[in-house]
């Protein structure tokens, strides 16, 4: 394996050891309060999230990739209005473990992006609805502006309900992309056609427990390659657990299952969830 590749999986290693040591330590001190585990995608609840994620993907043709990202949740609030402001930005490292595929091994940032959304009706206790949009910016791995709106909408069983259902959060996202970069290097050998996606996740939590979730196509959902043709279709399940009021932990996995557009064959990967 590469000197790079070596590198990051040493930095993945040490933050799941961080993560996890962060999660005994709020195992110990949790206290009886609880918050639900429900898709930030479609909440906006009037709290502050911070998140530290690993990613290990397996890209096909013996090339890999692994991801640190950090993600930031920022509620907004105007009059009777509430919404979130969601910062992701992170760092890659794409290797190869073939000798044949020279060329492929890159580190460096990767994608950032800004989402924001806010509630546009609550129909009844248990059912709301949202809209917003995305705008991923042309730094790193990403040679142009991406921008799309997106919908969504959740449904909670009522509160003091006994049910194996924690949520059902579908959400709706189209991406467009423009102003294309002629940025090629290692990690982009070649120009990138204008982003035409479509995103969809049929997001669903079932309970576990008191403080333990299932959740299906929460982290990674379904794409249509609108320019091109092509769907790419995962299977993404994600167990969460949270200890206490702030500290959430969850461990994930992703593969493939129809994949006329490629993006990765197989993903694992984890979190650490600070709510203050």
């Amino acid at each position: 394996m590469m000197k790079q590749p070596l590198n990051t999986l040493r930095l993945l290693f040490a933050w799941f050891c961080i993560a996890w040591t962060g999660a005994i330590y709020a195992s110990d001190t949790s206290s009886s309060a609880t918050v639900p585990t429900a898709s930030a995608e479609n909440s906006t609840d009037n709290q502050h999230i911070l998140e530290f994620w690993g990613y290990h993907a397996y890209m096909g043709t013996e090339t890999y990739s692994d991801t640190l990202l950090l993600r930031y949740y920022q509620p907004l609030e105007f009059d009777q209005w509430r919404g979130t402001l969601r910062l992701d930005t992170s760092n890659v490292s794409v290797y190869s473990h073939s000798p044949s595929e020279t060329g492929v091994d890159h580190h460096g940032a990767g994608t950032t992006f800004l989402t924001a959304w806010g509630t546009i009706a609550n129909f009844n206790e248990s059912w709301s609805s949202s809209a917003g949009g995305r705008v991923i910016l042309p730094v790193a791995l990403s040679n142009q502006w991406v921008a799309g709106p997106q919908v969504g909408a959740s449904y909670k069983p009522t509160l003091g309900t006994q049910s194996w259902l924690a949520d059902f959060s579908p959400l709706t996202r189209y991406m467009y992309g423009f102003d294309v970069q002629n940025n090629t290097g290692p990690g982009n050998p070649s120009p990138s056609p204008a982003v035409r996606r479509l995103e969809l996740y049929p997001t669903v939590g079932i309970q576990l427990g008191p403080n333990t979730q299932i959740r299906f196509w929460d982290e990674n959902g379904i794409n249509y390659n609108a320019a091109a043709g092509g769907w790419f279709v995962p299977l993404d399940a994600m167990v969460t657990h949270r200890f206490d009021r702030h500290f959430l932990f969850a461990v994930g996995a992703s593969k493939q299952v129809v994949e006329t557009y490629q993006q990765y064959k197989w993903m694992v990967y984890s979190k650490l969830s600070f709510n203050f």
